[in-house]
């Protein structure tokens, strides 16, 4: 899920570069690419991966 996340705010930030649309300071591509790094280390340092199942042995 997270990694969803991360290409939907890479793809945001795409498109403000590509796109050379104004933003504010806090709004550039930059900063949305950054996020989008910062979910992408969340998923693979395994956050919100889901539930594990312990103890169970078949």
């Amino acid at each position: 899920m997270l990694s969803i996340v991360s290409a939907v705010l890479f793809f945001i930030a795409f498109l403000v570069n590509a796109a050379d649309i104004s933003t504010n300071d806090t709004f550039t591509s930059t900063n949305i690419m950054l996020l989008g790094l910062t979910v992408l280390a969340l998923h693979l340092a395994g956050v919100g991966s889901g539930w594990t199942a312990r103890g169970r042995r078949h």
